[in-house]
């Protein structure tokens, strides 16, 4: 096991081009399981293939236990990777795949053996050891190539988004054993996906990358409750945050969204202070959890009555959509509501769990219209990258 470091870390692939990586900068502990996500070309394959050495990096540093490996080639970084296309070799079988590494590196036959059986008994193949490649299911094959990683007992684990080629009954499947092999092993891993739901499943912290930035580092916790900008907050989060325009006007001393459904209006309290933000376009961000209906209690929340434009029962809760300020919204409400499409409901809304975004730059502003930085410091990294 061991400590991974990224310092400020470039890549670019020739001048007069765009860096690909810009200002990489992440810490993760031993035996953390770090996700880098982040839409397709957001560069989190690349940064992941100069960590495993396959890409070299323009600037910066990598550091291994507090050690540069940026200079050293693959084979030296004691690093074990699984490629999205599992890259085993056809003519081989499941316990030559395995052995494979262990082999080029003349481990005696007593103990490649030993490591193939161990192994085979921790992904649960010891049945297709005989077998090739072509022979197993996507699932099987996953498992083998995550094998012939673990067979080699690195110092760091890389995966390139190893579950995108399973159908989504099985991609949950494996997520679970995922989770599992590492609280097994314990071993600092570094997971690349596109998929949010993997990232806050398996993760012990979350990079969130765009245009070869990180936008923000932290627990997925973190990056869930407080993210640090309009691209954080909408990528992370299914179904997605609400996004809603307004301009945020003063009343009685302190700022208020004004909600409006057509049939009613509402106003949400934001703070005391405006620094500016009075007037001002801003985007208000509200998660579909956090839109309730109204109980009938005197708690003081704010409530609206708005009309039902789409149902859609998931099983395990009930999405439900209106209209607020001409924008379609998103409620998550209990499976046994079932409204009807025109139907009235009486919504509440917690004004404490609002957020505020730039409407021009898409960061988060605070209450009183500052950004965020001073109250994220647990995520204090993620703005080194830009």
């Amino acid at each position: 096991m061991a400590t991974l470091e990224l310092r400020n870390v470039n890549k670019t692939y020739g001048a007069g081009l765009p860096d690909t990586l810009k200002n990489i900068e992440l810490k993760i502990d031993d035996g953390e399981f770090l996700i880098l996500v982040g839409p397709s070309g957001c560069g989190k394959s690349t940064l992941m293939n100069c960590i495993a050495g396959l890409e070299n990096i323009s600037g910066g540093a990598i550091l291994v236990d507090d050690a540069d490996i940026s200079g050293m080639s693959p084979k030296d970084r004691d690093i074990a990777m699984v490629f999205q296309s599992y890259a085993l070799y056809p003519t081989m079988s499941v316990r030559d795949n395995i052995a494979f590494g262990l082999k080029i590196r003349k481990m005696p036959a007593a103990e490649i053996d030993e490591e193939v059986a161990r192994v085979a008994k921790l992904l649960q193949i010891e049945h297709l050891l005989s077998r090739k490649p072509g022979q197993l299911s996507g699932g099987q094959q996953q498992r083998v190539a995550m094998g012939r990683a673990l067979a080699r007992r690195p110092k760091i684990y890389l995966f390139d988004e190893p579950l995108s080629n399973l159908d989504a009954k099985l991609r949950v499947e494996m997520r679970t054993e995922m989770k599992l092999m590492h609280q097994r092993l314990k071993t600092t891993t570094v997971y690349v996906t596109h998929d949010q739901i993997e990232a806050m499943t398996l993760g012990d912290k979350v990079a969130v990358m765009k245009d070869g930035i990180i936008q923000q580092f932290g627990t997925p916790k973190q990056i869930y409750n407080d993210p640090a900008n309009l691209f954080v907050a909408s990528f992370i989060g299914s179904p997605p945050m609400n996004f809603i325009p307004l301009r945020l006007q003063r009343k009685e001393g302190r700022l208020v969204a004004l909600l409006d459904s057509g049939q009613a209006r509402c106003e949400l309290p934001l703070g005391m202070q405006d620094a500016g933000l009075e007037d001002r376009e801003v985007i208000l961000g509200m998660r579909p959890e956090q839109i309730v209906l109204a109980n009938g209690e005197a708690n003081g929340l704010p409530t609206i009555r708005a009309e039902v434009q789409v149902t859609e029962p998931t099983g395990p809760d009930t999405l439900v959509f209106v209209n607020l300020n001409d924008t379609k919204v998103c409620c998550r409400l209990a499976p046994d509501v079932a409204p009807d499409v025109g139907e009235t409901l009486t919504l509440q809304f917690d004004p404490s769990k609002v957020l505020l975004f730039d409407a021009k730059t898409g960061e988060r502003l605070g209450v009183a219209g500052l950004p965020q930085t001073e109250t994220r410091a647990a995520n204090v990294t993620q703005f080194k990258g830009r």
